[in-house]
């Protein structure tokens, strides 16, 4: 069964979710890799606001490639999550509720994610290309410093994503 899940969304529907479950997401998700999670965590350590308020906000860790005439974006896919394991925890507990990537996370994101109610999806590596198809807006935020590293608000519609790692802790990969 899949569910429709409108992105931003709360702590009680990311409870709701369990690992396995497959998700079309439609609404906001913010993309950031490893220098704009840097930058983030610098941000908070001298007290500065962060460029998008993470309550209820999904982070999706993808730089895209150029985008090709009449699309928002380019080639879209998923990057390695356990790079941004440093990050995520201090994330998390400042109100973000869902992380998109590929890949194993460590015991301190499962732990962070349990203590906030929050979910990982997994989207399909190799797939961006099929992935940017849901992506029907594309505006660089912060960071533009950064290139295909800036952070991205974008606008998705039906973007398909498995929750790998549950609220609870359960988690696909060690299924």
């Amino acid at each position: 069964m899949q569910k429709v899940l409108n992105v931003p969304f709360t702590k009680e529907e990311a409870l709701s979710l369990r690992a396995g479950d497959s998700v079309k997401l439609t609404g906001t998700i913010y993309t950031a890799r490893d220098a704009a999670h840097k930058r983030m965590d610098e941000a908070i350590a001298a007290g500065q606001e962060l460029p998008f308020d993470l309550t209820g906000n999904v982070i999706y860790y993808m730089g895209p490639s150029p985008a090709r005439e009449g699309r928002p974006i380019g080639s879209a896919g998923p990057t390695t999550a356990s790079r941004m394991d440093k990050y995520a925890p201090k994330l998390l507990d400042l109100g973000l509720i869902g992380m998109i990537g590929k890949g194993k996370r460590s015991d301190a994101v499962k732990e962070a994610m349990k203590r906030n109610g929050a979910v990982y999806f997994a989207a399909i590596g190799g797939a961006g290309a099929l992935l940017s198809k849901a992506i029907v807006a594309s505006e660089v935020i912060a960071y533009d410093d950064l290139g295909t590293e800036a952070i991205r608000k974008l606008t998705v519609k039906d973007f398909p994503a498995i929750v790998v790692i549950d609220s609870t802790g359960e988690d696909l990969y060690q299924r």
